[in-house]
């Protein structure tokens, strides 16, 4: 099944947010990206194609997602997605992380990533605040990706890092 524009998927398609350890410029993110719509391209479940699509952004975020009117993605889909995705950061010598890290923008803008054990100290320090912008890679659907990845440290899950209520 051909790879369809993430637009059109539904509001409640799955999604899942994998960040990048480092910033992919034009350069290294256009192999990536090629080799990511290829594997998507040929991926199924049970044998059955995905009708999927995936976005990037800030050089560093991908999203890939499955419309659930067409066919869900297995267990073992998902597994191999993930085996693929860590194989081609390996082959441009980055990883491809699936969550684990805090996600924010710095002063400058500039897109940067903290532990969350790190993230606490840089909120005790000032560093960042309720209403530094923070990448909520957890976010599970479509309409939650195209509307909330980006937002208020202080009005998604990070805000228990933060050190106030």
């Amino acid at each position: 099944m051909p790879l369809t524009d993430f637009s059109s998927l539904p509001t409640d398609a799955r999604v899942w947010v994998f960040a990048c350890d480092r910033p992919l410029a034009a350069g290294p993110a256009g192999p990536f990206l090629a080799q990511v719509d290829a594997y998507l391209a040929q991926w199924k479940a049970h044998g059955m194609p995905l009708r999927c699509a995936r976005d990037w952004r800030d050089d560093r975020f991908l999203a890939i997602g499955i419309d659930p009117t067409a066919e869900q993605a297995s267990g073992c889909s998902i597994d191999d997605l993930f085996r693929r995705l860590r194989g081609l950061g390996d082959a441009i010598g980055t990883q491809v992380l699936g969550g684990g890290r805090v996600f924010y923008r710095d002063a400058r803008g500039q897109v940067r990533s903290a532990s969350r054990a790190e993230f606490s100290a840089l909120a005790a320090r000032g560093d960042v605040t309720a209403d530094t912008p923070i990448f909520d890679t957890s976010v599970i659907v479509a309409d939650a990706w195209r509307a909330r990845f980006e937002r208020r440290a202080g009005d998604a899950w990070t805000r228990e890092l933060l050190g106030v209520s």
